[in-house]
């Protein structure tokens, strides 16, 4: 993903609400089962930590992107975007 792009999805993000929250149970099968059809589903997702979990929140963060084999567009504080093109149909174009 080059910067242009990246940029692209971070103006979409911002309008984003965050509708996943982690917490103090942090990633469950069952948490990444839902974030996995959520990202299918809507392409670009928006995460929200709970303080309780901050102390781990990168690392968190790194195990997301590499199980659910997502993009890391930005990280604000306790709040993170996740890109995942759908494979079958594409609702986000990404600018070339």
């Amino acid at each position: 993903m080059n910067a242009k792009q990246r940029q692209f999805l971070r103006k979409r993000g911002q309008t984003l609400i965050a509708r996943y929250q982690i917490g103090k149970l942090a990633l469950t099968d069952e948490v990444i089962a839902l974030l996995d059809k959520a990202l299918l589903a809507q392409e670009l997702i928006k995460i929200h930590f709970l303080p309780v979990s901050h102390p781990q929140q990168t690392m968190l963060i790194e195990t997301l992107i590499t199980k659910l084999r997502a993009e890391h567009v930005q990280t604000i504080g306790h709040r993170v975007i996740l890109y995942r093109a759908n494979p079958q149909q594409r609702k986000i174009h990404l600018p070339a």
